[in-house]
């Protein structure tokens, strides 16, 4: 089962970026995305293994983006391509069986090519303008998802991406979505994960429902 909640690394240095994920295991996350662009791949690898160390020790799920021969060599949990990525068919070749590959989508037409492809989940986004991506592609907002996860009916899980905030999680949510991947708000407050966790999981006014009606009981 991919987790619900995905946390997408940030940081001005890699090393940052492993004190990120630190935290983000530290505070409960279950999946982390290793996102170093414009390093080398010797700098990437070696991320990579110290983000595979933390991440083992809090049985957390680690997932390489990009570079799937270091998710393959550090033995991630996967490897997540974005559209300009390699295909995930050629991919898959390289990684264990037990290796899942995510792709990114933006469009109906995305999606299916993936789901052909087989990858194992569907990032779609981006929710709402985001300038950590740099192919910016159009946002969907909540119709976009919406309208795509009705039209798609798969049941690989899709993940929603792109300038999500606690208070977007329930409403997109509702559109049938799987989960969220997470960068930015995370990132500036390490200690709302357990909140998001629960928003994700039908937030804490399904709780409250649920206390309020045991209690006329």
């Amino acid at each position: 089962m991919t987790p619900k909640l995905h946390y997408i690394s940030q940081g001005k240095t890699p090393q940052e970026h492993l004190e990120n994920i630190q935290k983000a295991c530290t505070s409960g996350v279950e999946l982390v995305q290793l996102r170093l662009k414009n390093q080398s791949e010797k700098v990437v690898l070696e991320t990579a293994e110290k983000a595979r160390e933390i991440t083992a020790k809090f049985q957390t799920r680690l997932i390489i983006n990009d570079y799937y021969k270091i998710a393959a060599a550090v033995k991630a949990d996967g490897v997540h391509l974005g559209k300009t990525d390699t295909s995930p068919t050629v991919a898959r070749k390289e990684l264990a069986s037990w290796q899942i590959i995510g792709g990114t989508a933006n469009t109906l037409g995305d999606c299916e090519a993936l789901i052909a492809k087989k990858v194992d989940y569907i990032g779609m986004g981006p929710f709402r303008f985001t300038e950590t991506k740099e192919n910016l592609s159009p946002v969907l907002g909540l119709n976009g998802y919406l309208t795509i996860i009705e039209e798609l009916k798969a049941s690989v899980p899709i993940i929603a991406i792109g300038g999500i905030v606690a208070d977007d999680i329930t409403a997109i949510m509702n559109t049938g979505v799987h989960g969220i991947a997470v960068s930015g708000e995370i990132t500036r407050n390490f200690k709302s994960i357990p909140e998001l966790k629960k928003l994700i999981n039908g937030g804490p006014l399904q709780e409250e429902r649920w206390i309020s009606e045991e209690k006329r009981k």
